[in-house]
């Protein structure tokens, strides 16, 4: 019964969650709601024969409000907006990671004064776009002068389907955007040391990487090993989007779960507890080695589920541990249930591959355990099953070859990570020492590049789809949902 009610109360913070970022019907509402749910609960305490149903619709409605009010808390109203559209100088410091791309960077910094004398109070961001160099670093304290503008939303180019830009970069309190402006650097420490220490040896190791490899190579390194921005050009990435496999560009809830499966198999002599000990080890170390930022933060949370789910098989107590984790993250960012893909993605990505991966072994027997290809092969076609609503939806492109080239190339994602990285480590002392594992690292690159490359030209590779409707992808998820409970109920999950 507790695992209903949680899950209840999920269903209502969620929907709150949701609710309010679409529509403020301002807090009257919420003062409904609560006295609304206060009847459901002395309905519940009046009743003679009681069932629930009156506790279960209060403990919903509740936490429906709960939502809506999370959701008040964090949005705080711009406060530039008289100087939108004229020439400002602003102060503040650079607060997440320089974005490059191929031929810009995008910079976020805190806007903390507008000179010569408003101090401003609120926390919010503004977005710069600049050019390459000079190069600035996080926590770098700048001023900049230029035209301070509004986002605005636009049009997906695969799709009629407008883009919520704007919802997209108030979820990190970016407000205002700012295009080629004058930047000067004033001064340093305007972030945090631990971030900056870690953006540090993060930055060393891929100069260290693409000493050693060229490009794309070096490029694809730094997107599967650390997460990093750096730009692979247009093409590239078209070609990626064409076959399905862009997840393994930028660092995601799938590529954190591969290293802590990696330790777990290099530690598969030792006992089950250590094994589990290394592996939860090697994702939280793995997160602060790529910068611990908010989208490898989640992917983390994620990995360590699914890890957690084949650990010890207990379904019930991962179900209750993933909706825990989920409330966890909207609690401190309600925004990124609508605006944020990255969390869309990682979470059906997981339940993906906790509830539906293993009851399909069975279909996939003929595919043999040898190098995990079987494995390979059911996780990616329950989390490409799970996600593909979504991506519809978003993208409106269909990858025909998707699931192929998932399982030809992820089979050998954990090989490459490891000689990646270790490139940029031993690149670190001196390049000659980089070169064996540089060396293997370029094959196994080469090859997954070929096999990009080769589908990527097939003319079914990537089917538009020209309208995928919001209410039809809610109605899948629906009976992706109704599904699901009948396979648990028919035949229990084992992990």
């Amino acid at each position: 019964m507790i695992n209903k009610f949680l899950f209840i109360a999920f269903a209502g913070f969620t929907g709150g969650i949701a609710l309010r970022s679409f529509f403020d019907f301002g807090s009257t509402f919420i003062y409904f709601l609560v006295f609304l749910a206060v009847i459901f609960f002395l309905l519940e305490a009046l009743s003679i024969r009681s069932r629930r149903s009156f506790a279960m619709a209060g403990i919903f409605i509740f936490a429906l409000a709960l939502g809506i009010i999370r959701f008040d808390i964090g949005d705080i109203s711009p406060p530039l907006g008289e100087y939108v559209d004229t020439q400002i100088v602003l102060e503040g410091a650079v607060v997440r990671e320089p974005d490059i791309r191929e031929t810009h960077t995008k910079l976020t910094v805190r806007a903390d004064a507008i000179l010569p004398d408003k101090q401003i109070q609120k926390k919010i961001n503004v977005l710069l776009v600049v050019d390459q160099y000079p190069e600035f670093q996080y926590g770098d304290v700048v001023r900049v002068s230029g035209t301070l503008d509004e986002p605005e939303n636009f049009a997906g180019e695969n799709s009629d389907r407008v883009f919520d830009y704007v919802g997209y970069l108030k979820k990190d309190n970016v407000f205002y955007q700012m295009f080629y402006p004058e930047v000067e650097k004033v001064g340093v420490g305007g972030g945090n040391i631990f971030a900056q220490k870690l953006f540090l040896i993060k930055n060393r190791l891929l100069k260290s990487v693409s000493l050693a490899l060229p490009e794309p190579h070096a490029s694809l390194v730094g997107g599967v090993v650390f997460g990093a921005k750096q730009s692979l050009g247009e093409e590239l990435l078209e070609a990626f989007r064409a076959v399905g496999i862009i997840h393994i560009v930028v660092l995601s809830g799938y590529n954190v779960t591969i290293v802590a499966e990696w330790i777990g198999r290099l530690a598969s002599f030792a006992p089950r507890g250590i094994a589990l000990g290394l592996s939860v080890f090697g994702i939280v170390g793995f997160a602060l080695m790529t910068g611990a930022g908010a989208t490898v933060v989640r992917a983390s949370i994620m990995a360590l589920l699914v890890l957690l789910a084949r650990a010890t098989g207990r379904l019930y107590a991962i179900t209750t541990a993933l909706l825990i984790a989920g409330v966890a993250m909207l609690v401190h960012n309600p925004k990124i249930l609508i605006f944020d893909a990255s969390f869309q993605l990682s979470f059906l990505a997981t339940v993906g591959l906790i509830y539906l991966a293993p009851h399909m072994q069975g279909i996939f027997s003929f595919v043999p355990k040898k190098f995990g290809l079987r494995e390979f092969a059911t996780a990616t076609i329950a989390t490409q099953i799970f996600v593909l609503p979504l991506l519809l939806y978003m993208t409106g492109q269909f990858s025909v070859v998707a699931v192929i080239v998932n399982i030809l190339i992820l089979a050998f994602i954990p090989l490459t990570m490891l000689f990646g990285f270790l490139t940029g480590v031993f690149g670190i002392v001196h390049i000659i020492l980089s070169l064996p594992f540089a060396y293997i690292a370029y094959a196994l690159l080469s090859y997954e590049l070929t096999v990009v490359d080769i589908f990527s030209r097939l003319p079914f590779a990537s089917v538009s789809v020209p309208s995928f409707p919001v209410w039809v992808m809610v109605i899948v998820y629906i009976f992706y949902g109704l599904a699901l409970l009948w396979l648990v109920k028919k035949k229990p999950v084992s992990l």
